[in-house]
């Protein structure tokens, strides 16, 4: 059960409001080209429509849940530090996600002795054919398994949205220039 799920108002009533954050565009790629580029951490930083990635520690492509990629991060109140990607969802050409945690050089990473908890925070790309030569690409953004603090000072992820429409208008740009190129 997820945390949103779990949650309950002061009257102890489960609270039901929260949803993920969604952001969608068509792309007029085949889903297998998309997810292509989704699944190689060496190519996120081209279609990162926040301008916090720097690229991967180790480029590599994801082949399923329980991979692991680490991203090197930068963000002004933070300084330079890397992320842990836990690959939780995926779907050959439908689709993928990653959990993040704390890595090398970010204040809350725990100490290589011990387990590092992920934060309660989920990125998901989802894939629908739309027809033979387009794709609608759902990106999600859901914090509902975040500490209610988080959540709040996100606006539960709605601050993350614009740079999510950034990000897929990027992906289309790549995906769309990959296609006629072909």
């Amino acid at each position: 059960m997820r945390a949103a799920d779990q949650r309950r108002n002061g009257d102890g009533v489960a609270d039901d409001e929260y949803q993920p954050v969604a952001v969608s565009r068509r792309i007029s790629a085949p889903a297998h080209g998309i997810f292509q580029v989704l699944a190689n951490s060496a190519r996120h930083q081209e279609f990162d429509g926040s301008g916090m990635l720097r690229g991967p520690v180790s480029p590599a492509m994801i082949s399923g849940a329980g991979d692991v990629f680490v991203m090197k991060m930068y963000f002004s109140e933070l300084g330079n530090y890397e992320m842990n990607n836990h690959v939780v969802e995926y779907e050959q050409d439908r689709r993928i996600g990653w959990e993040p945690e704390a890595g090398r050089g970010h204040p809350n990473a725990a100490p290589a002795s011990s387990e590092s908890p992920r934060w309660g925070h989920r990125w998901s790309y989802v894939l629908t054919p739309d027809g033979p030569d387009a794709t609608v690409v759902t990106e999600v953004y859901d914090c509902s398994a975040a500490p209610e603090h988080e959540r709040l000072q996100m606006d539960n992820g709605a601050i993350w949205a614009e740079d999510m429409a950034a990000s897929l208008e990027r992906l289309d740009a790549i995906c769309t220039r990959q296609r006629n190129q072909a």
